[in-house]
């Protein structure tokens, strides 16, 4: 794709690139500069009708395609994604305002994920099912199920939509991927690889939407007969919309929604080390990975004390333009660089800004005031919240953290969580244990060892 001036993106339908057929199209911008960085085709509800006719119509050649064959192109695929992963990851900068080595990461992981999924292709067998009529076999066969849609976030672009087409792809199913309209070149992509790679006209199909479309085309999309599964990553509270729209039209689909993600620290805590671990997982990418650490459970003991070892470490964070090199090195991570001050709401929009600087002036712990310690460039900030409960009501460990008038009523919302902020709440010692049992999975950097396997395993007397 073109990067020179305002660089374009068509669709892809049956194996060709084209506009919509309104001819509408709409721009993205630069999260850091504010400038046009593509103008991209805004298709409707007959462009999302045509798309998932071509996959329809290109289903029956590609589920017959033999295992080999469909290993080949994968394999081409991936082999494509390498050759053009420094283009691709300047155009997750432009798009998105990533870190080149972000890119660069992107492309390595979506390679590796086309490669297994091309591993995967001789892995559909059968199995014989016993049968109670004498001289007769049953045989339960695994079968392509048609027209997969997947719907990819704008986070880990070229992750998520691979992983989103790859495995249904090495099975013998044939897709439309929907971009976000946040990345739609940058998504596009990771379609061109494919199409490049030698798939028939129409096994993948590419959309790209304008926002105020995006409901439209997404319900289109899942009410077409031929649409057999849809396959989301993103939003809580879109992924419940998409999860609605499929049960009402009776369609099988995978959501991989956003969570809390808290991290646990006992009171013999390396508080350094868990310092530098939540610095990493809350900061890195600016926040915006869907396992980010939004909120740390801390032994009241210690709290205050990691808090402040977080507050510093936000305060050290390199902040300048992502298209630049250097940016702060973690200590407890891969060595990966972080751009705090690029716009992490890539809609660049002043007013969205004003909203959360107004919502982190009211963030609150049920009554209780929460502080926060901030640290301003541009209008851009990294921030640490301390959240403490009062001491005569220790259950208040279990009230959320909310933003008065947000939809989201479990923790910090997302409005918080992609400008990269982190919540420390303190608990006493005895609620330690309730909280893993609500929490689930954590993360956890503690000492000494026992405590890790301890708390990483699930405790019968807990009842998980």
């Amino acid at each position: 794709m073109a990067t020179t001036g305002l660089a374009e993106q068509q669709l892809l339908i049956n194996g060709e690139w084209r506009a919509a057929q309104s001819g509408a199209a709409f721009e993205t911008r630069n999260p850091f500069t504010g400038e046009a960085a593509t103008s991209a085709t805004a298709a409707g509800r007959e462009d999302a009708r045509a798309a998932v006719d071509a996959a329809h119509g290109a289903f029956a050649e590609w589920s017959t395609t033999g295992p080999g064959a469909r290993r080949a192109i994968l394999s081409r695929a991936a082999d494509l994604i390498v050759e053009r992963q420094n283009e691709i990851a300047e155009t997750m900068i432009e798009e998105t305002g990533a870190t080149f080595g972000w890119g660069m990461f992107n492309c390595m992981l979506a390679s590796g994920m086309l490669r297994e999924a091309a591993a995967q292709t001789y892995g559909t067998v059968g199995e014989v099912i016993p049968s109670d009529i004498p001289g007769k076999l049953a045989m339960a066969v695994r079968a392509p199920v048609g027209v997969v849609v997947g719907i990819a976030p704008w986070n880990a672009p070229v992750i998520l939509s691979a992983r989103a087409v790859a495995t249904p792809l090495a099975f013998g199913n044939t897709v439309v991927l929907k971009a976000s309209e946040l990345c739609p070149r940058t998504h596009a992509q990771v379609a061109a690889a494919i199409a490049d790679a030698g798939v028939p006209p129409g096994v993948i199909n590419f959309l790209t939407n304008a926002p105020a479309d995006a409901a439209a085309v997404v319900e289109e999309l899942i009410a077409h007969p031929h649409t057999r599964r849809v396959n989301f990553t993103g939003s809580t509270r879109v992924g419940r919309i998409i999860a609605e729209t499929a049960g009402r039209h009776l369609k099988r689909v995978l959501l991989e929604l956003g969570g809390k993600a808290p991290l646990i620290v006992l009171a013999d805590a390396d508080l350094e080390r868990a310092a530098a671990a939540t610095s990493f997982g809350a900061f890195f990418h600016q926040g915006q990975i869907c396992m980010s650490t939004e909120r740390i459970v801390a032994d009241r003991s210690i709290a205050a004390d990691l808090a402040g070892r977080i507050a510093a470490r936000a305060r050290a964070l390199t902040i300048g333009d992502p298209r630049q090199p250097g940016g702060t090195r973690f200590d407890d991570g891969p060595g990966a660089e972080v751009a705090v001050d690029a716009e992490v709401d890539p809609r660049h929009d002043p007013d969205r800004r004003r909203q959360l600087e107004e919502h982190l002036d009211e963030v609150r712990v049920g009554e209780h005031q929460v502080e926060a310690d901030r640290r301003a460039r541009r209008d851009r900030h990294a921030v640490v919240l301390t959240a403490t409960p009062p001491d005569e009501a220790p259950a208040a460990a279990d009230v959320p953290v909310e933003l008065r008038g947000s939809p989201d009523d479990v923790g910090l919302p997302e409005v918080v969580h992609v400008e990269a902020a982190v919540v420390v709440s303190e608990v006493a010692a005895d609620l330690i244990a309730v909280l893993i049992r609500v929490a689930g999975p954590v993360a956890v950097g503690l000492k000494p060892q026992a405590e890790v396997e301890r708390v990483g395993r699930r405790d019968p007397q807990l009842g998980r």
